[in-house]
């Protein structure tokens, strides 16, 4: 297994399907195929690279296509709905909801969970990681918030719980930092922006016209790409 793939499967169990086993069997061609386009594309994504993004996950779109089974590819667009929500890009997850009628009830529990709409009877059937961020409740602390995501492992689990709990107006000051830490630590610019930009506008709402000064060179840094 590589190491994405097994990020991949730590952000969302829903994958393990399309992550050999290294001790097992090679694999069959397609999933090996799959997994890397997988890889590379949510890879690419969290970069800010959409046209590689968008190039490795028609691949991997294509080898699970193989298979006839839409219940495969149905996780594969919760994949990258994820890389995308934990960049703050929010709305329906047009390519799993294409496929919502084949989907298990573990799959449309997480794709409610990415849209924020979540059923109470849903929470058992979520990751681990995202299970701990439901258990916060409708109204946590904001350190007690980002402590919880803190714990979590999984760096792309964190940005997705973080996300989640802006959502439902619950990610505070100390919520955001951690979202930015988490981004900043991985090197993932997309994600690192929209943060960033998030606590920009915070500040001016604010009235804080050194912290937005000092977050816009911050942004100018990231969006350069250092040059």
């Amino acid at each position: 297994m590589s190491k994405f793939a097994a990020r991949l499967t730590a952000a969302l169990p829903l994958a393990a399907l399309l992550v050999g086993c290294a001790s097992g069997p090679p694999p069959p061609d397609w999933q090996q195929a799959a997994r890397g386009a997988l890889d590379l594309a949510v890879a690419a994504d969290l970069r800010g690279d959409s046209r590689i993004a968008a190039l490795e996950f028609d691949r991997a779109r294509a080898e699970i296509a193989r298979t006839g089974r839409p219940d495969l590819l149905a996780r594969a667009e919760l994949l990258r709905c994820a890389a995308q929500v934990a960049s703050l890009q929010l709305g329906a997850c047009a390519g799993f909801e294409r496929l919502r009628a084949d989907a298990a009830p573990a799959e449309l529990a997480y794709a409610d969970h990415l849209a924020g709409r979540l059923a109470a009877a849903q929470a058992p059937l979520l990751p681990p990681a995202q299970q701990a961020v439901v258990a916060l409740g409708p109204a946590p602390a904001d350190a007690a918030a980002a402590a919880t995501l803190q714990a979590l492992a999984d760096p792309l689990s964190r940005l997705v719980g973080a996300t989640v709990l802006l959502q439902a107006g619950q990610a505070g000051p100390v919520v955001v930092q951690a979202a930015v830490d988490t981004a900043s630590a991985q090197g993932w610019r997309r994600p690192l922006l929209a943060w960033l930009g998030l606590q920009q506008q915070r500040a001016l709402q604010a009235g804080d016209a050194e912290a937005a000064a000092r977050l816009a060179r911050r942004i100018a840094l990231v969006g350069s790409g250092g040059r």
